[in-house]
């Protein structure tokens, strides 16, 4: 029975990865090169990608999240699969977009149109990278729970809010939320100044914790930085509506 239960697993492992890869090709091939001569509808393709991609990111980071409290291999696999999925929609989305400035038809609406799409496209695949790394530093704790503190808590969940709006401002072309989320930075940025202090207080207090005060304190540096990139996700979104870039 066993060398039969081997193969069932090997087989629904298959399964599953052609699957995933499926997923992703299906995705991917809407990015037609016949588009390309057309800016206008590739355009519009481009952008229904970056939503799919949006929603993986999103995902992602909502999972990472929850790592931080209760770590889950099933989990930390999604994670995995999700942020495959997200890099090659960066890698085939930068080189279609770029193909498409090339076109001598475009017009500067279309333009601003690609230069929104690039420069958020870069801030996205930043976002789901520092997903991952969250993911990395809890998985090299061989799971071992990571009792956080209240403010590091408070900072991720002030973090995913900003990462979910940015990401509906963007699907939506909603500049009024895309200020509520550049608002939204100093309260991220307050949060971080807090860890620290706060982190800084306990390795004085006990040095020998200090392997596990370092690991928190670069979760919370990487939730300032994705907070960051969802300002810049917000500013190019405001860039795209009036065609000027607001700084924070």
């Amino acid at each position: 029975l066993l060398p039969f239960s081997n193969q069932v697993a090997k087989i629904t492992g298959k399964i599953i990865k052609d699957e995933e890869e499926s997923k992703i090709d299906k995705e991917l091939a809407t990015l037609d090169p016949r588009l390309i001569a057309t800016p206008a509808i590739a355009i519009s393709q481009a952008r229904n990608v970056m939503f799919a991609m949006a929603d993986c990111i999103r995902e992602n980071f909502d999972i990472a999240r929850k790592l931080i409290s209760e770590y889950n291999e099933e989990e930390a696999a999604k994670l995995e699969e999700n942020e495959d999925f997200i890099d090659k929609c960066e890698s085939s989305l930068n080189n279609f977009l770029l193909k498409v400035t090339s076109q001598n038809n475009m017009s500067r609406a279309e333009r601003l149109d690609v230069s929104e799409l690039l420069n958020s496209l870069s801030d996205m695949e930043r976002i789901g990278d520092q997903a991952d790394d969250i993911a990395e530093i809890l998985l090299c704790r061989a799971g071992r729970p990571l009792s956080a503190g209240d403010t590091l808590r408070d900072m991720a969940r002030a973090t995913i809010r900003m990462v979910s709006e940015s990401v509906d401002a963007y699907v939506k072309h909603d500049t009024a939320l895309a200020d509520q989320v550049i608002a939204e930075d100093d309260t991220v940025d307050d949060y971080f100044a807090r860890v620290k202090k706060d982190l800084i207080k306990r390795i004085a207090q006990d040095p020998d914790d200090g392997e596990f005060a370092l690991d928190l304190l670069m979760i919370a540096k990487y939730f300032e930085r994705i907070g960051d990139h969802a300002v810049n996700i917000a500013q190019w979104v405001i860039f795209s509506a009036t065609g000027t870039h607001k700084e924070d």
